[in-house]
Formats: structure tokens, C-alpha cells, sequence
């Protein structure tokens, strides 16, 4: 499907990608980008960013403007964004939550899409960018602090430079309350997993941070439940619950759904399927 759509005309028939369309039907609040993004181009990935109706953010990823002073270094993206959530606490008051949401990608990308990234895009070390942002994100007026973050729990193992670019490391940044994470394809937390020093897979927390990653394909859904308590003006995670929610379960050796086919990503999404099966079948021809 991303192949037809990056081949097809599509995009420049003021068509929407269908990627945006059904996050755009779920309601996303927001997203970063992973290195797949990338695979077909940066004036693609631009053109097909105009159909989103949410924010999507990235703190690490800065244009090359070919000078080694890092001081006027300029973010592609917009690295990050706070977004106020209106609660109801316990008592039933009304309460306003200012949620800054941070995305980071591993610089692996820059190397597996190089014919794009060289001369035009670099891709700084995710810690150390977090580390710069998430203070000045909390002097305008973040409360709570979510990271999204695609990288491994490990770093890549081609990458140069691996500490700082893991999600473990990033984990370690002050300020950053929640990881959400993607890109090796895993689940966290996973049942029967051993617990280390720093990764809980019972609590569902990386260095006490509650932390979900949904497997791939959409074959998971990553879920944390916060309680928060609001503390001398400041609201602070007392509780939570992390869980990658599986939408199929395996039953003699039969994939069995868990969940309902959601009939408007359905419709949305039955002329590109369709479309990229006849795709499919010209290339075999």
C-alpha cells in the first residue's frame, strides 16, 4: 500500500494519504515520525504530512545547513507541542492538563535513507536533544511530559553512536513522564519477560517511567492508565498501568480477531485496498 500510494499520482490529485485519513477518522492527538516515513523522499513525506489534522512532532531530526556551530542549528519539524486536555477530577472539578508531547527517532535513519538525509537532514542524539527540550517545555507550562520515541529499547546495532539513542537512555532524561516507542517490533510490557534493574515488565515502567510499545503491523494496542494527584500545584503520577492489548488471539493455530472491524476505516479504506491489490497483481504480470 505505501508503495502504490508513493508511486501512484494520487497525493498530487489533492487526495489525502490514506495513512492521514484514518488517523484523522481516530482522532490522533498527535505523532512523530519513524524511519519509514522517509523511504520514499522527503517531498513526499512533506506532501503527505499536509493531510494530517494533528500535530506530528520531532525534536532530534535538523536541517543541514552545512557549518559545524550546532547554536544555529534549525528543527525540520516542530519538536514538540503541549496540548491542553480538559479533566474531571474525583471531587467532579473541572481541571485543565497541558500534555507536551516530544518525538524522537533513532539517527539510524539517516544512514538507511542517506540518499535523502545527506546534504539535507541530520539526525542528533535523542537524549541529548530530550535533555535540552523537556526543561523548556516544562517552563511553558507542561504538566505531564509523553516521549514518543522510535527507537529500540536497544540501540541499533549498525548505529555509531548508541548511547543516548535507545529507549532505555532516553528513559533516564528528567522531566519525561511517559514512553510510548516503536520501531523493533516487541511488546511492552510482555508477559513471562525477567525484570532488570531499570525494566519492569510486571509495573510496565522503564526506570520507573510507565512505558508501552504495541508490537508491528497493528497487531497490538498500547494502552497506559495514569491516576494523578495534583500536589502544591503540580500534578504528579501516583499510579499507572501499562499493557499492550492484543486484537487477535491464536486458537489452533487460527488467527482469531478479539475486536469488531470498525466499519468507517472499512469503507475509508476498501478503494486502496483494493487498488493496491490490482498494484500488486500489474507487477507480477
Amino acid at each position: 500500500l505505501a508503495e502504490f500510494i508513493a508511486k501512484s499520482n494520487l497525493l498530487n490529485l489533492t487526495d489525502i494519504h490514506p495513512a492521514y485519513k484514518t488517523m484523522n477518522l481516530l482522532e490522533y492527538d498527535a505523532a512523530t515520525v519513524g524511519n519509514h516515513e522517509f523511504n520514499y523522499g522527503i517531498d513526499f513525506l512533506m506532501k503527505s504530512l499536509t493531510g494530517a489534522d494533528f500535530p506530528v512532532v520531532n525534536a532530534n531530526i535538523y536541517v543541514d545547513d552545512h557549518n559545524n556551530m550546532e547554536e544555529d542549528d534549525l528543527h525540520f519539524f516542530n519538536p514538540y507541542v503541549i496540548l491542553p486536555q480538559s479533566i474531571r477530577t474525583e471531587e467532579g472539578k473541572e481541571e485543565t492538563l497541558n500534555v507536551g508531547v516530544i518525538g524522537l527517532l533513532t539517527p539510524i535513519a539517516a544512514e538507511w535513507d542517506k540518499e535523502y538525509f545527506k546534504g539535507n537532514l541530520i539526525i542528533k542524539n535523542m537524549s541529548e536533544t530530550a535533555a535540552e527540550l523537556v526543561p523548556k517545555m516544562k517552563k511553558e507550562g507542561a504538566d505531564l511530559i509523553i516521549a514518543l520515541v522510535h527507537a529500540g529499547l536497544q540501540s541499533d546495532g549498525a548505529l555509531k553512536e548508541k548511547q543516548g539513542n535507545n529507549v532505555v537512555d532516553v528513559s533516564m532524561v528528567e522531566g519525561i513522564d511517559v514512553l510510548l516507542f516503536g520501531h523493533s517490533h516487541g511488546l511492552f510490557p510482555k508477559n513471562g519477560e525477567k525484570n532488570t534493574d531499570v525494566i519492569n515488565h510486571q509495573a510496565g515502567t522503564i526506570n520507573g517511567k510507565p512505558t508501552v510499545q504495541a508490537g508491528f503491523w497493528g497487531n497490538h494496542l498500547g494502552i497506559i492508565d495514569l491516576t494523578l494527584e495534583k500536589r502544591a500545584g503540580e500534578w504528579k503520577i501516583t499510579a499507572s498501568k501499562s499493557q499492550a492489548k492484543p486484537i487477535i488471539r491464536i486458537i489452533n493455530d487460527k488467527k482469531v480477531p478479539v475486536v469488531s472491524p470498525y466499519q468507517p476505516i472499512e469503507y475509508l479504506m476498501k478503494p486502496y485496498h483494493e487498488q493496491t491489490l490490482e498494484y500488486i497483481k500489474s507487477l507480477k504480470e
